[in-house]
């Protein structure tokens, strides 16, 4: 049982309306040594595409894409994503933790300044990494200097309004960590332009965290107590004149200010309650002392290593601004919940068998599926092909299954492949096998067929 450090990554940007740029590997560091486990991406102000006001097929804009396309190659897969108007949530993982993330669930909330409902709100997704629950909520708040304490009403609402449909964790602040993050838009109070902006330039940003009101409502509000933020040790990330460094030089001459965020929260080990009555109760309830117990021996730490904006994005009139996070945790569980792999030799010369075997019980399904995949595939839905476990079923016992993959599915040029088993009761992939290389089809060589007339891969790829 030792723990484990997962380096987590978080960005948040506001990007106006903007097209993305060519390359975010700077944005996302691809080059530091340390590869992050899990990538949390959270916009604001996407381009909202028509007619798609919330889906969680992400597919059809260009700054998923971007990010999907950046990422595979390096073995990350999209695990899960949700879009509201001009708010989107990505979340990406390393290959290897995702027969490790389950329940995962996504939702939304719109909040509107005196019934004019527009493009704020929050969106969430949540999910269980290695039994562990977390919970990410991307937001835009309410503008303008003088609507701060309408800015903390958004989001109490947003924690309120939010709901999942699991016994343990149904409100945000039931997860055992939750990251709050997005154009929170607080501002910077009472000081003059003048004052500010020298702070800014000899960089004594300390100068102005008493009069950012962020730090001001904390004072006040219980709700914001409970979440902590790293120093602002960094230039404020709004707001910019476009593909520059220069604050705002329009007629609004807008004051800078910190209104991209990233906060955390850390749920306390006895979660004494807001209901004193709670406790007694606790004392009774197994389940409860059990949870305690459990609070004990799979310890969870959190800690940022990094927090800072990213001067060198000038699309947008914010800045992006990253968190960089190390999560230490000891695994609830550390097998998947099903082992699959290749039989034999793969090529789409013959029908291919799988095989797969249950390691834990779950709730299997006649319409889970085992999906093929190319190393270095984006999504779920990423797939070359998939088989469906029970009506292509060829032979089981009591501990190993075995189903066929038909010739005709198969990439005639062959390539390096992973198997997949998705679990339609839990939605989510319960098991992943080694990769494995699908030999090119002799058949194909032998009919002299060419790579341009190959369909399958190729599409799937071009996709």
């Amino acid at each position: 049982h030792e723990n484990i450090g997962n380096k987590l990554y978080v960005v948040t940007w506001n990007v106006a309306t903007a097209e993305p740029p060519d390359d975010v590997n700077s944005l996302l560091q691809l080059n530091s040594p340390k590869k992050p486990d899990l990538y949390v991406i959270g916009l604001q102000e996407v381009k909202a595409a028509p007619l798609k006001f919330v889906t969680d097929l992400a597919f059809e804009d260009s700054w998923s894409h971007l990010f999907m396309n950046t990422l595979a190659p390096l073995g990350y897969i999209k695990v899960s994503s949700i879009r509201m108007q001009g708010l989107l949530l990505l979340f990406f993982s390393k290959l290897e933790h995702v027969p490790f993330i389950r329940d995962i669930q996504v939702t939304y909330t719109r909040t509107g300044l005196y019934g004019y409902w527009g493009n704020k709100g929050g969106v969430s997704i949540r999910l269980s990494f290695y039994g562990h629950m977390l919970c990410f909520l991307n937001c835009h708040l309410t503008a303008h200097m003088n609507y701060a304490s309408q800015r903390v009403d958004e989001f109490e609402y947003i924690l309120d309004a939010q709901t999942f449909d699991t016994k343990n964790t149904p409100r945000i602040l039931d997860h055992k960590v939750v990251f709050w993050f997005g154009d929170l838009n607080f501002r910077i109070e009472d000081h003059g332009m003048l004052f500010v902006r020298n702070c800014i330039t000899s960089q004594r940003y300390n100068l102005l965290w008493s009069k950012d009101q962020l730090t001001m409502m904390k004072q006040k509000e219980a709700t914001l107590q409970k979440f902590k933020e790293g120093p602002l040790d960094f230039q404020p990330s709004y707001k910019f004149d476009l593909h520059s460094d220069n604050y705002d030089t329009s007629g609004k001459k807008r004051k800078p200010a910190w209104c991209d965020r990233i906060l955390w929260r850390v749920k306390p080990k006895s979660s004494l309650s807001e209901d004193p009555n709670e406790d007694d109760q606790n004392q009774e309830d197994p389940k409860k002392q059990l949870e305690e117990q459990h609070k004990d021996e799979f310890p969870l730490k959190l800690s940022q290593e990094f927090y800072t904006s990213k001067m060198e994005y000038g699309i947008s009139d914010h800045k992006p601004v990253i968190g960089i996070f190390r999560l230490e945790l000891r695994k609830i569980y550390e097998t998947p919940l099903v082992q699959v792999s290749a039989e034999g030799e793969w090529s789409a010369d013959f029908d291919a068998l799988i095989t797969y075997s249950l390691l834990q019980t779950f709730p299997s399904s006649a319409w889970d599926w085992i999906g093929l995949y190319k190393v270095g595939f984006k999504s779920v839905s990423d797939y070359i092909t998939y088989t469906w476990v029970k009506d292509y079923q060829v032979s089981f016992t009591d501990e190993l299954f075995q189903v066929y993959v038909n010739k005709d599915e198969i990439p005639v040029l062959g390539g390096e492949c992973v198997l997949c088993y998705y679990s339609s009761n839990l939605q989510c992939i319960v098991g992943i096998s080694k990769p494995f290389k699908v030999q090119e089809s002799r058949v194909a060589i032998e009919e002299g067929l060419v790579p341009e007339n190959i369909s399958g891969l190729d599409e799937t790829v071009a996709s």
